[in-house]
């Protein structure tokens, strides 16, 4: 898989999915189901390490019932 350098969007983007994902009691399994996604890539997106689509965002916030926004905004 090709690796893509860490950038701060990214650390957020991954941060924000790892929460909303706990905050369901979901595994990356059941995410992965629910979005139409791959547990891997699901995983190294967790991780910071792969790069996302806008359309793949918006399928996790679907899956999640949340707005894509939310996966993107900083702590405040």
């Amino acid at each position: 898989m090709k690796r893509t350098p860490k950038s701060p969007l990214r650390d957020v983007l991954a941060r924000n999915l790892r929460l909303h994902r706990a905050e369901r009691g979901w595994s990356q399994e059941r995410l992965a189901l629910e979005s139409g996604l791959n547990r891997t890539y699901l995983s190294a997106v967790e991780r910071s390490e792969q790069n996302i689509s806008v359309d793949n965002i918006a399928r996790l916030a679907a899956a999640l019932n949340i707005e894509a926004r939310d996966l993107l905004e900083a702590e405040s």
